[in-house]
């Protein structure tokens, strides 16, 4: 069982359920690190001012929002955290909908809700009802200092929890449309057919991401051939550790030399 990243309760009218949440997804895609070629050293990402031609400090590095080319707004980590919401342990339900009036494309990330100690029947309960209504529950939910709109439908007999775009992070129609054109009555026969044939149900399973198969069947094989050693930092450097005791008895020693 992986470990919940968030725990509280699901609230709307005079419930409160109990719940923990768990991310729906995990990592399989293959994370590469770069390495130095004539070393294999891991390299390392750092901060460098063009005018300067210098590495900065993190100390010397401040954010800022470019309101136009070479022109920006300068914000403090302490102005930005007066105003990040405040931490919340309630997930609490603004309005129920339909679940096919979400479009999918306001569909961000997915969460599972699992029931904590003593929320087990309501929040059974709540899943069945749910399902049988086919509704969603809409919610403001703060999580790391930002407040997400989430649905929270039932798959299954789990609570499902997804994060929602606003609909300012949403592309118009006007943006996207294409120009309308004249469609062929014959044609639209003949595609309908086709589509016809093609239908099935949703199995997920047949659906593999064949590219990260391929890359790990060639690291794999590559493993097999050998792989390369990463040099420790300063090994040919390394000096025998400071004695301190010694250091202040001779810096003592110095003090009680009499002058001249």
């Amino acid at each position: 069982m992986p470990r919940g990243i968030w725990a509280g309760t699901v609230s709307f009218g005079l419930v409160a359920i109990p719940v923990q949440l768990f991310s729906a997804v995990k990592g399989g895609t293959p994370r590469f690190r770069m390495l130095h070629s004539k070393d294999y050293s891991p390299l390392q990402r750092r901060m460098v001012c063009p005018k300067e031609e210098a590495v900065t400090s993190p100390e010397e590095v401040i954010r800022a929002y470019e309101l136009a080319p070479d022109k920006y707004i300068p914000v403090t980590d302490e102005e930005l955290d007066s105003i990040s919401p405040e931490r919340s342990r309630t997930i609490e339900i603004m309005d129920f909908v339909e679940v096919g009036e979400i479009d999918p494309v306001y569909y961000d990330r997915p969460y599972y809700l699992l029931p904590s100690k003593g929320g087990e029947k309501p929040y059974q309960l709540l899943v069945r009802i749910l399902r049988e209504a086919n509704k969603a529950g809409l919610a403001k939910f703060v999580l790391r200092n930002r407040e997400y709109l989430v649905a929270l439908h039932s798959i299954e007999d789990v609570l499902s929890l997804i994060t929602l775009h606003y609909q300012e992070d949403i592309l118009s129609d006007e943006e996207i449309t294409p120009a309308d054109v004249q469609t062929d009555s014959k044609h639209k026969s003949q595609l309908k057919k086709v589509i016809a044939r093609m239908e099935a149900g949703f199995k997920p399973e047949r659906y593999k991401d064949e590219r990260r198969e391929k890359i790990f069947a060639l690291l794999k094989k590559k493993e097999k051939q050998g792989t390369v050693e990463v040099p420790e930092i300063g090994e040919e450097e390394e000096k025998e550790p400071v004695d301190l005791i010694d250091v202040l008895r001779e810096s003592l020693a110095k003090t009680k030399e009499p002058s001249g």
